[in-house]
Order: C-alpha cells, then sequence, then structure tokens
C-alpha cells in the first residue's frame, strides 16, 4: 500500500518539480564523485610518499639493494595487475598488445626504459640520499617535459613555463646545497640518480601516448611493470637478496609492492574518472609532501630551511604547469604519480 500511495505521489507531482529535484540529485552526485576523485587521488599520492620512505628504511637499516627491491616490486606488481585485468576484461584483451609488433616493441621499450628506468634511479637517488630529496628531485620531470615539447614544436615556453623552469632550477640548487653553494648538502649519487629519475619520468610520462590511446592503461602498465621486473630480474634476481631478514623488513616490503604500487595506482587512475588532470596533478604533490614529513618526523631527516624553500619551488613549478595545462581531460598514467 505506501508503494502504491508514493507512486501515486510521484504521479500527481508537476514536471517542473520533479525537474528541480532531479537536477539537485545530479548536483549533489557530481559533487561526491568530485569529492571521492580528490580524496582518491590523494591517498595515492600519500602512499607513494610512505613507500619511499619504507623504502629509505629497508636500504639503509636492513641493507637490502634497491636493484632487488624493484624487481621484486615491478614483477609482483605487473602479475597481480595483469591477473586483475584478465578477470575483469578477459585475456584476450590483455594480451591484445602483443600481436601487433610495432606496439609490443614499443611496450618492451617503455618497460625497460620509462618504468625500470624511474623505478630504478628513484630508489637509488633514495638509497644514497634520503626519500624526501629523490621525491623532490624526480618532480623536476615536467621541466625536462616542457623542454622537449618547446624543441618538438619549435616554439619558446610560455612566461609561465619560463617561470616554472627558474623556480624548479632555483629549488634544485637549494634543495642539494641547503643554501650553501659551495658544497652538496647530499651525496653526489644521490643528486644524479635523482636527476636520472626526472629525465625517465619525463620518457615515461610521453612514450606510452600512442599506446594508452589503443589499450588500456592497467593492461600497458601491467606488462610494462611485468618486463621491467624481468629485465631486473637478470641483474638481482628476487630470489638473491641482501640485508637483514626479520619480521619488519618483510612487512616493508609487502606495503611497498601492494599498498605502495597496486593501491596507489588503482586508487590514482580511478580518479581520473572524476576529476581533470591539472587536480589530480596538483594533489599529486601530497607525495613529496608526505615523504619529507615522515623522514624529518621519524627518520630524523636533517632539513634547513634553504633545502625547505628549494622543495617548495619545485612544487610550485608543479602547480604552476598543472594550472596551465591546455587540456583538461583525464589522462591516465602519464601524470606522476604516478609513475610509480
Amino acid at each position: 500500500m505506501e508503494y502504491v500511495e508514493s507512486n501515486m505521489n510521484l504521479e500527481n507531482q508537476k514536471p517542473g518539480n520533479m525537474e528541480t529535484a532531479m537536477k539537485s540529485t545530479s548536483v549533489a552526485g557530481k559533487k561526491f564523485d568530485h569529492f571521492k576523485g580528490l580524496s582518491m587521488v590523494l591517498l595515492g599520492a600519500v602512499l607513494w610518499g610512505v613507500s619511499g620512505t619504507a623504502a629509505q628504511v629497508l636500504f639503509q637499516r636492513d641493507g637490502f639493494q634497491s636493484g632487488w627491491l624493484v624487481s621484486v616490486r615491478m614483477s609482483i606488481a605487473g602479475m597481480l595487475l595483469l591477473a586483475g585485468v584478465s578477470i575483469k576484461s578477459g585475456p584476450m584483451r590483455t594480451i591484445a598488445v602483443w600481436k601487433d609488433k610495432r606496439d609490443a616493441l614499443k611496450l618492451v621499450l617503455f618497460g625497460i626504459i620509462g618504468l625500470l628506468g624511474v623505478q630504478y634511479s628513484y630508489f637509488s637517488s633514495i638509497r644514497y640520499g634520503n626519500a624526501a630529496t629523490g621525491t623532490m628531485l624526480q618532480y623536476m620531470g615536467p621541466i625536462f617535459i616542457t623542454g622537449y615539447l618547446a624543441l618538438r614544436q619549435r616554439r619558446l615556453p610560455s612566461i609561465s613555463q619560463f617561470a616554472a623552469v627558474f623556480l624548479a632550477l632555483a629549488g634544485a640548487l637549494l634543495l642539494v646545497t641547503n643554501g650553501d653553494f659551495h658544497s652538496f648538502s647530499i651525496a653526489p649519487l644521490a643528486f644524479f640518480w635523482g636527476l636520472v629519475s626526472a629525465i625517465t619520468l619525463a620518457f615515461y610520462s610521453l612514450y606510452p601516448q600512442v599506446l594508452l590511446q589503443k589499450y588500456d592503461s592497467a593492461t600497458i602498465v601491467g606488462w610494462a611493470m611485468l618486463i621491467g621486473g624481468i629485465g631486473m630480474s637478470f641483474i638481482t634476481p628476487p630470489w638473491r637478496y641482501t640485508g637483514h631478514s626479520s619480521l619488519g623488513a618483510w612487512w616493508l616490503v609487502s606495503f611497498v609492492v601492494l599498498f605502495g604500487t597496486l593501491v596507489a595506482f588503482y586508487v590514482y587512475i580511478s580518479s581520473l574518472k572524476y576529476i581533470t588532470a591539472s587536480e589530480a596533478s596538483l594533489l599529486s604533490c601530497g607525495e613529496p609532501l608526505s615523504a619529507s614529513i615522515i623522514a624529518v618526523a621519524f627518520l630524523h631527516v636533517q632539513m634547513g630551511l634553504p633545502a625547505m624553500i628549494g622543495g617548495v619551488c619545485i612544487l610550485v613549478t608543479v602547480a604552476i604547469l598543472a594550472l596551465n595545462r591546455p587540456a583538461e581531460r583525464p589522462v591516465p598514467i602519464t601524470e606522476k604519480s604516478s609513475r610509480r
């Protein structure tokens, strides 16, 4: 009886009132989806930042090698990601990329140079330095992207892009010298690998564009992770590791693989259904911020005021480039984060 009465009430409502109610519901739903997207990308960024700090503990306290962690992380994450894609979309869609020789070659290059390159250089920078500095240096990647696109399109960068480049260079200088321009405040190898991670991040962001237009992003990333992990296994096999084996160490390894890779990637990619690429880029700054806070608070990493100012300059660079992005459509994985 209540069901019949409710239907009668709906029929007796004026069309204008029903239309207004539907619009209000639609607006509320869009606001909730937007908030959900913002929360998801922020969660992914924080997980990436925390995993970098966890890796620092594994390298500097437990004696693990960066190459070993990269091979384990990429191999396991790649297999799990591909398994998820196969269950969701079917095995034929998962292997579709291998049916085209050119696409298969691009995928292999993306996995070795792009994903493996950025993963190994990033973790090596953390190993010789710390998670905060390594993450900040990697965030200079958009500067190399800006320079490459300016050369390719044969046009000068805009004023805002010039400002971003200047801020990034100034920030990097302050970050690695801590204001004392006569010496490095971090190990030279940490700076070198951090710079390499920024360059490989630029390649990682630009190279797979054609593949991402033809295939699902999770499929491309899953195969690239597995390819990179297998490639690294020839140098540092997962079954051969050096380091202090303990329950705490293996818990950190599990966190880096599962939460710092799979969960972080999933929530980041899913967030792009609800927010723009610019918003995702801005909120991905939560990664270096979380890495810096945890490194300073719990690992007692020393960061002077000049180094902190340098980090802020780099984050402002990301904000400037994100706000001046011409396209406002979601672009999976080509954002940093990544990137990871």
